[in-house]
This record gives structure tokens, C-alpha cells and sequence, in this order.
């Protein structure tokens, strides 16, 4: 789902904890799928919502929602997602079925660049194939038979989508595939993240880039 630069560290644990090592900002380019939502905000969740192909002015639109998401300076983390709260990570809650009785904490953020780089239009037959592949290189128990029942439910085979690329410069800690969830908010169409390639940490990067 995920690939790219991370930085491996060694020493003590005084030193690994250094906090402007865990500070670096990140740069990614990544995918985003429009037309669909899922509980996780990527491919690798139950699809949530499915709505409709975001054509109607959508090269206009667009890039005013990106750039609007330079001025957001908090972010709510996904529900499936690592952080604890009353002694429990997200994403159990929510494997349980009690994310609504908990409150989604929320942290600080900045994004210092965004921006749009292509959009295609691929067969949602297509897609599919590509997300049966990546949840089947999944292991353990992620609930994957009923993701892939839920994904060939709300694909049409005959019928299209678009995926935009975007390529973005944030703080540590600042959730890509949050971003492209409330990007399809903003859009009205739903969004989730269909790939993400992380490109740069602090000063290390993927070698042309």
C-alpha cells in the first residue's frame, strides 16, 4: 500500500529519541481514487461510500481544493490508525465496532506544499485487479475476504474512474491518506488513497527526486 524512504536508526535509546530526528518533514507523491470512500481512507478497508465520478468541472475545482488544504493546521487521525486512546490503539476500536465511543484525538500539523501533477481516467475493472493484488500480499487477519467481497460489490466493470496524482511536502505525522479522504469531501465525490510512495525524510530521499 505504502513504499519508500525510511530512515533506520542506531545508538542508544537517548539518542534514537532525539526529538529533531522524529521532526523531520516528509514529502510524498501518491494516488488518489475518486468516487469512493472506505473505513481505513485507502483501498486496504471496507468501501463505506460510493459516490459519483467528480467530471463536472473538475479541472477548475481541483486545484482550489488543494491549495486549501495548505491553510489546515490540524488533523484528526484516521480511525485505523496506531494511536492510543484509553489504553487502546484506534484501530482495535474500530475493529470492535466502538469507534463511536471514543473521541478522535487530533494533532497539529502543516502542510508547506501541494500540489496536483496528472489526473487519468483507469476501468474500474482495472482497479480492482490492482487492489485484489495488494490485499492478497496481505498476512494475518485484516479482514481481507470481506474487503475484496465489499470492493467487487461497488465495482462497475464497464464504467471508469479517475486518479489523480499529487505530489506534497508535510510535517511528521501528517496523514496522506487523510488528506486525500477530505480532499473527496471537499469534492463531493468521496476520495481515499489509492497509493502512497514516501520520497523524502528530513534530508533523505528516493535518488531522483
Amino acid at each position: 500500500m505504502a513504499e519508500g524512504v525510511l530512515v533506520v536508526l542506531a545508538g542508544t535509546i537517548s539518542e534514537i529519541k532525539k526529538k529533531e530526528i522524529l521532526e523531520f518533514d516528509k514529502e510524498y507523491e501518491f494516488e488518489i481514487l475518486w468516487g469512493f470512500e472506505t473505513d481505513t481512507y485507502d483501498v486496504l478497508g471496507l468501501v463505506t461510500s460510493v459516490g459519483v465520478e467528480p467530471t463536472k468541472h473538475f479541472d477548475r475545482k481541483l486545484p482550489r481544493y488543494i491549495e486549501s488544504m495548505l491553510k489546515k493546521k490540524t488533523q484528526e487521525y484516521p480511525p485505523y490508525s496506531s494511536r492510543a486512546v484509553g489504553g487502546k490503539s484506534l484501530f482495535m476500536w474500530a475493529r470492535e465496532g466502538k469507534i463511536n465511543e471514543v473521541d478522535i484525538p487530533t494533532r497539529h500539523i502543516r502542510i508547506f506544499s501541494i500540489e496536483h501533477l496528472e489526473t487519468r481516467r483507469v476501468l474500474q475493472k482495472e482497479i480492482f485487479e490492482n487492489i485484489k493484488e495488494k490485499v492478497n500480499k496481505v498476512e494475518g487477519d485484516f479482514r481481507q475476504s470481506e474487503i475484496l467481497k465489499k470492493w467487487e460489490e461497488s465495482i462497475t466493470s464497464d464504467e471508469y474512474a479517475l486518479i489523480s496524482t499529487c505530489k506534497a511536502t508535510v510535517s511528521s505525522g501528517t496523514y496522506i491518506r487523510s488528506l486525500a479522504y477530505h480532499l473527496g469531501k471537499e469534492m463531493g465525490s468521496g476520495a481515499l488513497a489509492y497509493s502512497i510512495k514516501r520520497t523524502r525524510v528530513g534530508e533523505y530521499r528516493i535518488q531522483g527526486h
